[in-house]
């Protein structure tokens, strides 16, 4: 799923009542050592189940091909229906478990599926050296140990713009701040140019332009406060950036069709050039990538990063960047999910970027031939980019429901902040914090 976002505040609670009666405090398995098979051992006769989101399950195709091919395993790639993280939640708070998963690799989404009881630790995994060295912690840790394994670039929100627009209309650099990327807004549409697209009928994304507002702040710690309860939803920085993204709609900066406009439209849009900017994440690009070719992308497609204070990125790794492996009681078939990410982030990792064109996560591994630019672009900006809220907050409300229902004229901005923080207060109790 595209959303990032916690289920509800009932599902939370269905699944730490069910899954999560241990102290996470307490000594437990996580504290067992973990090892790691060969990657090419022999496992016929084993079968493995990965859970994948509709977005994300052809993402492993070439790599279990080569797993099974290497090892005579067998491996079944399940599709889990949108919402596709809370219908993992339900399944594993019922029993149901796979024996890997894509999985948002947030403190917070490790804790939605009670990582210390249902999770493997990745502890001492043998690819780690070999990941960059700004970006082997970014993400994956939850109470010092590692339970997801980052597989691609965690996803930047940011502005993707379209480069014929721009220069057509004498922009010839992309803007240096918030403030400045409004101007050339305005600028555009006194030129009959639809700035920004936005796919309010879709909703999820909705979230971002309140999101990379609220990046300098995050620098400065507001996720923190959130957190410990020094500051709010309501507060006035987090008002004040749903009460701009709001005004911006009213002032005809956006499409005409924002309440209905869906993903697959917002994609049509920029490609199109039938809108100049879209703030969005890396799943879009992925979109972009099935409507064009590579050649095509580097001559229309531009990104940047956006806040306040300049070209500062959002960090929001999601379930298409990361795996876990769960615990399933069966120790071979444990053994055997341990073995397919060490296949997969070892010898088999420079095959999987290149079937995927995507940027390497490994300075040893080069970038495949055929990997647009933005995306590179997008990756360049990990290393100066803060943590959104999904990443830092200790539960992630459906902030983006709120101002979806801000955008269809049911909610003022007041009303979104307060929604959003009684959503965050429940999540926060219901996982313990």
């Amino acid at each position: 799923m595209r959303r990032w976002t916690r289920a509800t505040a009932a599902a939370a609670a269905l699944l730490l009542g069910l899954a999560g009666c241990s102290d996470p405090s307490a000594e437990g398995p996580a504290a067992t050592a973990t090892t790691w098979p060969q990657p090419t051992a022999r496992l016929d006769g084993v079968n493995l189940t990965i859970w994948a989101a509709q977005n994300s399950n052809t993402v492993p195709k070439q790599v279990i091909t080569a797993f099974q091919q290497a090892t005579g395993a067998a491996v079944q790639v399940v599709t889990i229906p949108d919402p596709y993280e809370q219908g993992v939640q339900t399944k594993v708070a019922t029993g149901d478990r796979p024996d890997l998963a894509f999985w948002q690799p947030t403190a917070s989404m490790l804790t939605a599926l009670n990582a210390r009881t249902n999770l493997q630790p990745l502890t001492g995994a043998p690819w780690l050296p070999q990941v960059d060295p700004a970006l082997r912690d970014i993400t994956g840790i939850l109470d010092d140990t590692r339970y997801a394994a980052l597989i691609t670039s965690p996803a930047v929100e940011g502005v993707y713009y379209n480069k014929e627009v721009f220069a057509a209309n004498g922009i010839t650099a992309p803007p240096s701040s918030f403030d400045e990327m409004i101007e050339v807004a305005r600028g555009l549409k006194k030129k009959g140019v639809t700035p920004f697209f936005e796919m309010g009928g879709d909703r999820w994304a909705t979230q971002w332009w309140v999101q990379v507002q609220l990046a300098d702040a995050a620098k400065a710690g507001l996720w923190d406060r959130i957190n410990s309860g020094a500051a709010t939803f309501e507060s006035p920085e987090v008002v004040g950036a749903i009460q701009k993204y709001q005004d911006l709609i009213k002032e005809g900066l956006f499409n005409s069709d924002i309440k209905t406009a869906t993903f697959d439209d917002q994609g049509a849009a920029l490609l199109g050039g039938k809108a100049a900017m879209a703030i969005q994440v890396n799943s879009f690009f992925g979109q972009l990538q099935a409507k064009a070719d590579t050649a095509t992308l580097d001559a229309k497609i531009g990104f940047f990063p956006i806040a306040p204070s300049g070209n500062v990125g959002t960090f929001i790794p999601d379930q298409s960047n990361a795996l876990v492996a769960f615990r399933t009681g069966d120790e071979k078939r444990e053994a055997a999910a341990r073995q397919l990410l060490a296949f997969w982030l070892g010898p088999n990792y420079a095959a999987f970027v290149a079937d995927r064109k995507t940027v390497s996560l490994q300075p040893a591994v080069p970038n495949p031939a055929g990997v647009p630019k933005a995306l590179v672009d997008v990756h360049a900006a990990l290393p100066t980019s803060v943590g959104s809220m999904q990443a830092l907050a200790v539960a992630n409300p459906d902030l983006y429901l709120n101002l979806a229902d801000m955008i269809n004229g049911t909610m003022t901005p007041a009303q979104v902040a307060a929604a959003t923080q009684k959503q965050f207060a429940q999540l926060a109790k219901a996982a313990g914090s």
